[in-house]
């Protein structure tokens, strides 16, 4: 993506934007600063200062800028945290705290001058360029950490596209997605919610412990399930702990030598596939719709890497992927809303609230496409039957209180450093859209700052699962290809699984 020579660079306009606040070093004399006190940055969110949060978001119409911008205006002034900025001076403990401001929306909107020639001639590549320098521009941190890019013309998905950069210190990709849906509304009835996905009813974190029932064998079987439990919780544990010390994922072609520190070049890509091919495949196969999304990822890891290595033997090779989960309770979109229209919006745990798994995923060459969702499902099974995400995060919280923040940066550095990849799956709405007055036409969230060279998102959208890809273009400079494997790998699962389906209806 080149400026065209007439127009200022996508640089110079955004330090050409007048700030919209000015913070001074410490409050004024009698200023009541006991509310910002209050609210003090959360270590969990203050080990996320490198990373950032990018969200396309395609429209299905033309950007009209004043709806828009008149949209958002409405929705910033009811979430405190994109009205707030970082501030340590005047700090009694020297920790940064979050403090409210007042905010221009105008100044978090930024609408570039692209090369015409460019977008002309290639209009995906050159949404995929500017997303890509998104990295090279700086955020100003005397006013809140989020933007919105408008990209006013048509892609192969789009009539126009939203890039929304968000740094991870104001919440995580969940809590910034139900921030969006609930500013949201249907696309086919405006005057409702969007309808959402039938989510798992749990009041804890991921594990919900079996019903006791009467009788000598169903108690052995209970006392069994608790028993599997610690077990199982201890080995995942320990293991986590060799990972942040010592256990490092071998050398592969997903891995740079300076796998550890953040990777400065990155390209964003993704790819629909049919939510209703992924339903059939998990009936087919009787698991979950997250089983399914591992095994496919299982696949095209697998045809990336002996296509490209050479190597043909599968049995030595397993590389682990960082699950974030979230641990909040599932309360349904509706809850979120009533507590934010009520003005007790403090209630919603916002923020950073991830617990982590760490996730073996097993590189082989499958004769049948389902065994890779056959493993994914046994180690799914096996990873549930742990308490290892809320360990995780009791232990990270536990450390970064007792020891602070240095101690949290070994832990996140340990973790990311001697993994191989992230892999991430969030559920969005079960029907079409509208957002600030314009239908939405996909969801595709990704992020940066994370020191692995290849993330990969799932993000559901009414009919359709879109797989993105975050990679280090450098380490893969054939990322299309990596990103076609993916395609090709959904396709031979469901085709399996449709011949699977098949062979049981004629028995």
């Amino acid at each position: 993506m080149d400026a065209s020579a007439d127009s200022p660079s996508v640089a110079a306009l955004l330090s050409r934007r007048s700030l919209s606040i000015r913070t001074p070093r410490a409050p004024a004399a009698g200023a009541d600063d006991s509310a910002a006190e209050e609210e003090p940055v959360t270590p969990n969110a203050r080990l996320m200062e490198s990373i950032y949060i990018v969200i396309s978001m395609g429209l299905g119409s033309p950007l009209n800028m004043a709806v828009f911008s008149a949209a958002l205006d409405a929705i910033v002034v009811r979430f405190p945290r994109f009205q707030s900025i970082q501030v340590t001076d005047g700090s009694k403990d020297g920790n940064p705290r979050w403090v409210q401001v007042t905010v221009n929306v105008h100044d978090h909107i930024i609408v570039p001058t692209l090369d015409p020639a460019a977008v002309e001639a290639d209009p995906d590549q050159a949404m995929e360029d500017y997303t890509a320098s998104l990295l090279t521009l700086p955020m100003d941190r005397s006013r809140p950490l989020w933007e919105f890019h408008f990209l006013d013309f048509p892609t192969s998905e789009a009539s126009s596209t939203v890039l929304i950069r968000v740094h991870h210190s104001l919440g995580d990709g969940v809590s910034l997605i139900t921030l969006l849906l609930a500013s949201s509304r249907s696309a086919a009835d405006p005057t409702r919610l969007p309808a959402m996905p039938k989510q798992p009813a749990r009041a804890g974190a991921i594990y919900e412990p079996p019903a006791r029932s009467s009788g000598a064998g169903a108690l052995l079987a209970w006392a069994w399930s608790y028993f599997l439990l610690a077990w199982n919780t201890a080995v995942d544990v320990a293991f986590f702990a060799a990972t942040i010390i010592f256990l490092r994922d071998p050398d592969s072609l997903f891995r740079g030598e300076d796998d550890g520190m953040v990777h400065r070049s990155r390209r964003f890509v993704h790819r629909s596939l049919s939510l209703d091919d992924v339903k059939f495949i998990k009936n087919a196969m009787n698991c979950t719709v997250n089983d399914v999304l591992v095994g496919v990822t299982s696949a095209a890891l697998s045809r990336y890497y002996f296509r490209n290595s050479g190597d043909t033997n599968a049995k030595k090779i397993c590389l682990r992927s960082l699950l974030p989960v979230n641990i909040r309770p599932a309360l349904g979109l509706q809850t979120y809303v009533n507590m934010i229209e009520s003005g007790k919006s403090s209630k919603v745990v916002w923020g950073n609230q991830l617990g982590y798994i760490l996730l073996p995923l097993h590189l082989a060459m499958q004769y049948d496409p389902l065994a890779y969702v056959h493993k994914a499902k046994k180690t799914m099974d096996r990873k549930k039957s742990s308490l290892e995400v809320l360990c995780t995060y009791k232990t990270a919280e536990f450390f970064l209180k007792k020891f602070g923040l240095k101690a949290g940066s070994l832990i996140s550095r340990g973790m990311l450093g001697n993994t191989t990849m992230t892999l991430s799956t969030m559920i969005g709405p079960a029907e079409k859209i509208e957002f600030c007055g314009h239908q939405v036409a996909f969801i595709a969230p990704s992020v940066y700052g994370i020191p692995q060279a290849l993330i990969v998102h799932y993000q559901s959208y009414n009919s359709t699962i879109k797989v993105i890809l975050s990679v280090d273009d450098e380490i893969f400079p054939d990322y299309g290809e990596l990103l076609d494997d993916f395609s090709e790998s959904f396709v031979q699962i469901k085709d399996a699984a449709s011949r699977l389906s098949k062979s049981i209806k004629k028995k």
